[in-house]
């Protein structure tokens, strides 16, 4: 059996991966708002993530890379009514927010305001 080799690719289970673990086929939006639904579906109800847990579980080695995607796809989920965006405990807006902002389920559990 082969070993990946060091580089910004490595395989894992027959797909190739950068680094950290994001599959590069996937746009980190995607699997951005997908971390963002299986972190808040692992919490409490009212409970929050910071964007940066959602970048983290894409690309734990490269997360910092893709804080600016988790805040673009944190207001995408809002606008959608799947999240609410929260500083201060208050929603936000996170595209006018400047600072930590939090990421939580919306009030109802689905649907409602999101946020912006």
């Amino acid at each position: 059996m082969s070993t990946p080799a060091d580089g910004d690719e490595r395989a894992e289970g027959g797909a190739k991966r950068i680094a950290g673990g994001r599959d590069p086929a996937v746009a980190p939006e995607a699997a951005l708002a997908e971390a963002f639904r299986a972190l808040l579906r692992a919490r409490a109800p009212g409970a929050s993530v910071c964007p940066s847990e959602a970048a983290r579980a894409v690309d734990p080695e490269g997360w910092r890379g893709l804080m600016d995607a988790a805040r673009r796809t944190a207001a995408l989920l809002a606008d959608r009514g799947e999240v609410q965006v929260t500083q201060r405990g208050r929603p936000v807006d996170v595209r006018a927010a400047r600072g930590p902002v939090r990421v939580r389920r919306t009030p109802a559990g689905e649907g409602g305001a999101g946020g912006t």
